[in-house]
Parts: structure tokens; C-alpha cells; sequence
């Protein structure tokens, strides 16, 4: 039961993990000024609802409660991209940067998410969505490193 009870706190965790970053995304874009960067964000936002869709049903199928919004760090970061955003005018490469910083976040939370005993359904899954943050990653990466050489 431990097991059990172990792979639904991972989960959770994971579910406020991905609606951060939707939240986060979605944000993002609505500030972003290059449309086709926008339309990029808004597919990730879209796919971090579509994983933490996909955990919210591992839970319950292990007959746990399914975490159902972001966390109170996700709430802090969407704060801070606000206020840095105010303060640098939302240019694209603060925004890109403040979701670089997240998606370190998501990063880190799938790593520690892989590092745990989880059952083999679930591991599965897990590893499938880590990609997922990795290929994220990369991308606001280098549309981050984009921005900075148009901006500098």
C-alpha cells in the first residue's frame, strides 16, 4: 500500500507540475509578441493540460484523489513573470526566459518523478511525458537564444 500510496503523491506532484505549466504557457503567450512564438506556447500550454489529463487518470485508477490545480510555487512563478514582465516591458526574450525557468522546474520534478519506485504502467507514462518536458525545453531554449540575438 506504501508502493501505492507513494506513486499517487509522485503523480500529484506531477499533475501540479504540468498545469504550472500550462498556466505558465498560456500566460506566456498572451505577452508574447512574435505570433507564430504565440501559437508555440499555446500548443505547449494544450499539451501540459493533455499530460496532466493523462496523470489525473493514473491517479484515480490507482484510486487515489487526483490533484486538480497547479502548486503554490507554480502560483509564485506565474506571479513573477507579471511583475518581471512589467518591469521589462514583456519583451519575448524575458518571457522566454521566465518560461526557460520553468520548464527547469518541470525538468527537475520528472527527474525526481523518475528516480522514484514506480510500477511499470506508470513508469511508462512518466517517462513518455519526461521527453515531452525535455523537447519543451529545448525549444524555449533556443527561442530563447533566438530572441537574444535579435534583441542584442
Amino acid at each position: 500500500m506504501a508502493l501505492e500510496d507513494d506513486t499517487i503523491d509522485t503523480l500529484n506532484k506531477l499533475v501540479e507540475t504540468s498545469k504550472d505549466g500550462e498556466f505558465g504557457f498560456r500566460t506566456s503567450a498572451e505577452y508574447m509578441r512574435h505570433p507564430e512564438t504565440r501559437q508555440l506556447l499555446l500548443r505547449r500550454a494544450d499539451e501540459c493540460r493533455q499530460a496532466a489529463s493523462e496523470l489525473q487518470a493514473l491517479v484515480v485508477s490507482l484510486g487515489g484523489a487526483a490533484e486538480d490545480s497547479g502548486s503554490l510555487a507554480g502560483a509564485a512563478h506565474r506571479g513573477w513573470v507579471a511583475v518581471k514582465g512589467t518591469l521589462a516591458g514583456y519583451t519575448d526574450l524575458a518571457i522566454l526566459e521566465e518560461a526557460e525557468r520553468g520548464e527547469d522546474k518541470a525538468l527537475a520534478a520528472y527527474r525526481s518523478a523518475i528516480e522514484t519506485a514506480l510500477p511499470d504502467s506508470v513508469r511508462s507514462t512518466v517517462e513518455r511525458q519526461y521527453e515531452g518536458v525535455k523537447r519543451n525545453h529545448a525549444q524555449v531554449r533556443a527561442l530563447r537564444d533566438q530572441a537574444r540575438a535579435t534583441s542584442g
